[in-house]
């Protein structure tokens, strides 16, 4: 049976105070610099390694991406910007992944909430009310393909979050 992995990253803590930007705009608050490369560096000694990452375009999603990308040692030439993440319902979510090319075995994705939290709870019923800021889910799951529509088999590889103990 072919496995594929994927890994959900919710963007780190960012500011609330818009001071003129957008809230595409919102940069990493001092929280969530500091909590964004532990996070990504658990993932790192779990062993995960993506070989493709797609971001939201909003800055808080895309700088997580960026510190998660220099952790795990991917080149942040190949990031990708994925319009379709931002603020995805999970429908939205479903889309996106399903066009990702079959090659890639591991594919990492940063975007926001509820979305995320649906998409979790999509893969694995019941995982969690809520995934935090740097919250990490990742899954591996029986198939082929990024069609994830119907819902294949899925084993939970690892679930992190800043505040989870360890």
């Amino acid at each position: 049976v072919m496995m594929k992995s994927l890994t959900i990253v919710r963007h780190a803590k960012s500011s609330l105070e818009p001071h003129g930007l957008s809230a595409r705009e919102r940069p990493l608050n001092k929280r969530g610099e500091r909590e964004a490369p532990i996070m990504a560096r658990r993932v790192a000694e779990a062993g995960i390694r993506p070989s493709q990452i797609i971001s939201s375009p909003a800055v808080r999603a895309w700088s997580t991406a960026k510190i998660f990308a220099r952790e795990l040692g991917y080149p942040a030439e190949f990031l990708q910007r994925e319009d379709g993440l931002y603020l995805a319902s999970l429908d939205n979510l479903l889309d996106v992944v399903a066009t990702q090319d079959a090659s890639f075995n591991h594919l990492m994705l940063f975007g926001h909430n509820p979305g995320l939290t649906d998409f979790v709870n999509y893969l694995v019923p019941g995982l969690t009310s809520n995934l935090p800021t740097s919250g990490v889910v990742s899954v591996n799951l029986e198939t082929e393909d990024w069609m994830l529509y119907d819902r294949p088999p899925v084993e939970l590889a690892l679930h992190e979050y800043p505040k989870k103990p360890q």
